[in-house]
C-alpha cells in the first residue's frame, strides 16, 4: 500500500532540523523542489551563538568539523556534531543533519540528511532524503534521472504513483543499511529497518523490515 512511503511511516520527523519542510506533505520526496528556499529561510533564523556563516548561504555548526579540501556551496547547512570529510563536494541545497558523516569524495546535491546519517565512501547522494541513522555503504550512489529522461514513478506492490519529478534519486527510511558499490535507481523508496544486499540494482518500493537479496529474493526480516 502506498501509505507504506508516506513521511510518517519513513521517518522520525524529530531527528531532522527539516522538520517544518515536511508539515502537511504526504510523500517525502515533495520536498525536494522546496530545499532550496527551505535552506535560505531557515539558515537566516539559526542561532548565531551555535552556527556562522561561512559563505553566501552557508551556515554550519561551530562545534562540527569540516576538512579544509571540502567543496561547499550554498544554501546548506551542516548541523552540530557533523563531519564533512576530505574532498567531499556538496554542491547546494542540502541540510546535514546532527552528528552524519559526508566522507571522503562524496558528492551532495538537493539532499536532506536526517541526524547520524553515513555517506561516508565515495557515494553520490542527489535529489534525495535518507532518514535518521540511514548509512550508505562504500561506492553505493542514488541514480537521480532516468535514462530516457522521463518523469520519475513511484512504483510498489499495487500502485503507481507519479512524481512529476525528472529528478528524484531514493527515499531511505530510518536506519535503513545499503551495502557497498549498490545502485539505488530514480524512484527508489526503502522502507526503515530494511538491508540492502552489497552489489545490488534496486528499484521500486523496497517494504520496511526487509532483507534485500536481489529483485526477485527479498526475505522479511526475523526477530531477535
Amino acid at each position: 500500500m502506498s501509505e507504506a512511503i508516506s513521511v510518517t511511516e519513513l521517518y522520525d520527523l524529530k531527528e531532522t532540523i527539516a522538520a517544518e519542510l515536511f508539515a502537511g506533505i504526504k510523500y517525502p520526496w515533495e520536498v525536494l523542489p522546496k530545499i532550496h528556499d527551505f535552506i535560505i529561510s531557515l539558515g537566516e533564523k539559526l542561532p548565531r551563538d551555535i552556527y556562522e556563516e561561512r559563505g553566501e548561504h552557508i551556515w554550519i555548526a561551530k562545534n562540527a568539523k569540516v576538512a579544509p579540501t571540502a567543496c561547499l556551496n550554498g544554501p546548506l547547512i551542516i548541523d552540530e556534531d557533523a563531519e564533512v570529510r576530505h574532498c567531499a563536494f556538496v554542491r547546494g541545497n542540502a541540510i546535514v543533519g546532527k552528528g552524519a558523516v559526508v566522507g571522503n569524495s562524496t558528492e551532495l546535491k538537493n539532499v536532506i540528511l536526517f541526524n547520524k546519517v553515513q555517506v561516508p565512501h565515495y557515494n553520490y547522494v542527489g535529489d534525495s532524503i535518507l532518514g535518521y541513522k540511514a548509512h550508505m555503504g562504500a561506492g553505493s550512489i542514488t541514480s537521480n534521472v532516468k535514462s530516457d529522461k522521463t518523469l520519475v514513478v513511484v512504483k510498489g506492490e499495487g500502485f503507481s504513483i507519479e512524481t512529476g519529478l525528472k529528478k528524484m534519486g531514493a527515499m531511505l527510511g530510518d536506519n535503513v543499511e545499503v551495502g557497498c558499490n549498490t545502485v539505488l535507481n530514480p524512484g527508489t523508496v526503502i522502507g526503515r529497518n530494511t538491508n540492502i544486499y552489497p552489489v545490488s540494482m534496486v528499484r521500486g518500493v523496497i517494504p520496511a523490515g526487509s532483507i534485500y537479496k536481489k529483485a526477485a529474493e527479498i526475505a522479511q526480516k526475523r526477530e531477535g
